[in-house]
């Protein structure tokens, strides 16, 4: 058992199932010869060779398409997207080549991609470098969305995507990436997806996030046991696959929601967990669901992040609103 931060259990992980697998290549921008942008990948191109840790140009779509030529032959392909926001330049790949493979080859082209991608506010990235495009990628049929909270969770969720036959959008938290530490087996391990972890026990609200969102509903539950209101905390985990029985169950105990995401609110993947549990727990509910998330504003200048991306105290005031409803 060591403690990393998530920085370090990603290529922990990286190494181990390169060692373990001689089919897996990474391939993204930077990524050999300078180890990665945070580094997540330093080294690996040492280790393994130039044509495992493969160099690519500045052309997201390059990457992800070589990518799905790649897995076509064989191979298990790991490519990095230097920025979720930059993914978009690669959407008609993700979309509609890596994401619907299997499905238009009738199980000939499995696609076994990780793409890996870090997103996420508050570390002043310039524009374009820290939205929360999650909810378009989960409306691509036939991708797996991931989205851990821990570096334990990162090393058991990579491993279960490497080692998988789908396709898998790996996000990973910019501010997390050497903030998060905790500890981390040095045995392997995988984490099943669909199956959200419970942070935190309580009887008042669910507190239901994702990512580094989950560190600041944990503050935010902080904050409300100290007003002598009980809130548990789920960590999703995936969202593609989502936990729909873990949704229900926690709702069935608590009777109140609070839905937190970066995402700016209109279409953020906050609604698709509010619609689940209006279907699925209506009857447990004990007053309206709310969402905190980011206003529906291009993510903003450095001076203002602070302003824009949720917080426990504006957590803390739906918290509170659903408490008295």
């Amino acid at each position: 058992m060591a403690v990393l931060n998530m920085v370090e259990a990603i290529r922990a992980t990286l190494h181990a199932e390169m060692e373990r697998d001689e089919r897996i290549i990474l391939l993204g921008q930077d990524i050999g010869r300078n180890g990665g942008m945070f580094r997540a990948t330093d080294r690996l191109q040492q280790r393994f060779g130039e044509a495992r840790v493969v160099d690519m140009p500045l052309a997201e779509g390059v990457i992800v398409g070589s990518a799905v030529g790649l897995a076509c032959s064989g191979l298990r392909p790991i490519p990095e997207i230097q920025f979720l926001g930059f993914a978009s330049q690669a959407f008609h790949q993700l979309e509609g080549q890596v994401a619907r493979m299997r499905f238009r080859s009738q199980g000939r082209y499995p696609m076994p991609i990780v793409i890996r991608a870090p997103f996420g506010g508050n570390v002043r990235t310039p524009e374009m470098h820290s939205d929360a495009h999650e909810a378009k990628y989960a409306n691509s049929p036939g991708l797996k969305i991931v989205m851990p909270a821990t570096a334990r969770d990162a090393k058991g969720l990579l491993t279960e995507a490497l080692r998988g036959e789908d396709p898998v959008l790996f996000c990973e938290p910019l501010r997390g990436y050497r903030l998060i530490k905790d500890e981390v087996p040095d045995e392997e391990y995988a984490v099943p997806f669909g199956q959200a972890r419970l942070v935190r026990e309580g009887t008042d609200v669910a507190l239901i996030a994702w990512s580094a969102a989950v560190s600041v509903a944990a503050k935010a539950a902080e904050l409300a046991g100290a007003e002598g209101i009980s809130c548990a905390v789920l960590d999703l985990r995936t969202l593609v696959p989502l936990d729909v029985a873990g949704l229900s169950e926690l709702v069935a105990r608590t009777g109140r929601v609070v839905v937190l995401h970066e995402a700016p609110l209109t279409g953020g993947f906050g609604a698709e967990v509010v619609a689940t549990i209006q279907e699925e727990a209506f009857f447990s509910l004990q007053a309206p669901i709310r969402r905190v998330s980011a206003p529906d504003v291009p993510y903003p200048v450095q001076l203002l992040e602070e302003a824009y991306s949720p917080n426990a105290e504006r957590i803390l005031e739906a918290i509170v609103s659903v408490t008295r409803e």
